[in-house]
């Protein structure tokens, strides 16, 4: 297969010195939980990162399209984020909430100053499964309801309590859980019963939480919570129209709304800042993680003042919440994305490289579906268009394939037939012709 040129890149990567992948693999299967995978039948280390390029052992450049798995906002080591972590790493590493720093404060007020409506509160965490355990806990505290409702497809992290929220069978150990959790029907305008030619397709949907409501609670829940894309899922945009209906819904049976912005915030969208706001509601509760700190361990559940008091019910702390190291990162974080426009370079550069998967549908069967909006998308890959059977086998070909290009994808949904393509915010109109081209290649080669 002819590689093709990755786009030029002035970084030079600095030489590795340290253990070779064999001997790195061996050690892992030896000492980490054998619960633990890798991609690619052969695996790949990764001991460098700049921009939107990371780099192995051997100083071979790789565009990485996946950006950690939807973790690296800004670019892999932005100087800026790099910068505030070192100075604030020289100073002081550690101090908790019982004392006052100016970081956690500050980076706080920076925050919220980015959300609309009453959604003024920040309490910090170090993950989305932590952030999304803590907005449940806030709505039944709140409500003094115990039912929540989530969407089916939906991925909200992989605690136990978070296992109920999340409806994939494969991150669904065989043990107790999903007590008060019930499971909408996913409104997915593809593979769903109405489409993307149904005006209605948004309030059709949303009817499905309002007959869960009568059916399977009692009338009264603590929540609804929702991706604002669906990311493990496989890049699902929601039809126009559904949060507000689903939102109504819910609140009329005494719930709380929660937005899980852990993939589509911060900008990605292009559109807006955050994913939420494509569907015109303002939530209740919001959680947020991996791209806020650019890789460094941060979460946050941000909600009103009203809400926010719940917890002060009983003692509630977080021993590594609004550490000064990762307050800094995450206030860099915002500065960046304000400063570089990065917002701005999502919708511009997701709409040339979505505009470039469209027309790999045009020209080959085997793409069912192109979705997503900014720089979080999806292209579902079928065995046939007509009955939209799933091409899992067809998926990883192409997975594996780009991968000998130099293009790290990441692969979604119950079936694993999405590609997800979720780049650093820096990516270029360069890089998008790239992804595009290395795609035709492969889709090629697969047939």
């Amino acid at each position: 297969m002819k590689p093709i040129p990755l786009p030029p890149c002035p970084y030079q990567p600095q030489p590795y010195t340290g253990p070779g992948a064999a001997e790195v693999l061996e050690v892992r299967q030896r000492h980490l939980s054998p619960a633990l995978f890798h991609y690619y039948r052969r695996p790949l280390m990764i001991v460098e990162g700049h921009g939107q390029w990371l780099f192995d052992e051997t100083g071979r450049r790789y565009l990485d399209a996946l950006g950690g798995i939807v973790s690296i906002s800004v670019g892999h080591c932005h100087p800026h984020v790099v910068a505030a972590v070192n100075a604030q790493n020289e100073r002081l590493q550690h101090t908790t909430t019982i004392y006052l720093h100016p970081n956690v404060a500050l980076y706080a007020r920076d925050l919220a100053a980015r959300f609309p409506g009453d959604l003024k509160v920040v309490y910090f965490v170090n993950s989305g499964s932590e952030a999304n355990d803590l907005a449940v806990l806030m709505a039944r505290a709140y409500t003094g309801n115990y039912d929540m409702i989530a969407l089916r497809n939906g991925y909200h992290g992989g605690s136990q309590s978070t296992m109920s929220l999340t409806s994939h069978q494969t991150w669904k150990f065989n043990v107790p859980h999903s007590f008060g959790a019930q499971h909408a029907q996913l409104p997915d305008l593809y593979r769903g019963p109405y489409g993307k030619d149904d005006p209605e397709a948004g309030r059709k949907y949303a009817a499905d939480v309002a007959d869960l409501l009568q059916y399977a609670t009692s009338g009264r829940v603590a929540g609804f919570i929702a991706e604002s894309i669906q990311g493990v899922g496989g890049a699902v945009v929601f039809p126009e129209g559904y949060l507000r209906h689903a939102y109504a819904h819910v609140r009329a049976a005494g719930g709380l709304c929660i937005a899980d912005e852990v993939q589509a915030g911060f900008g990605r969208t292009g559109t807006h800042f955050w994913g939420f706001e494509t569907q015109g509601v303002i939530p209740d509760i919001v959680t947020l993680a991996k791209g806020i700190g650019n890789g460094v361990t941060l979460g946050a559940v941000v909600t009103t003042p009203q809400i926010a008091q719940a917890l002060t019910q009983r003692h509630h702390f977080n021993t590594f919440g609004g550490n000064p190291v990762a307050c800094a990162a995450g206030r860099a974080v915002l500065e960046v994305i304000a400063r570089e426009r990065l917002q701005e370079n999502a919708l511009r550069v997701g709409a040339r490289l979505k505009a470039g998967l469209v027309g790999l549908a045009a020209k080959y069967p085997r793409v069912g579906d192109v979705r997503g909006l900014g720089l979080l998308l999806g292209i579902e890959l079928v065995k046939d268009r007509a009955t939209k059977e799933p091409a899992p086998e067809a998926c990883l070909e192409v997975f594996e394939l780009a991968r000998e290009h130099g293009l790290l994808l990441g692969k979604a949904g119950l079936r694993s037939n999405t590609l997800r393509i979720t780049p650093p915010l820096c990516l270029t109109a360069d890089d998008a012709d790239f992804i595009v081209s290395v795609l035709d290649a492969c889709l090629a080669r697969v047939g």
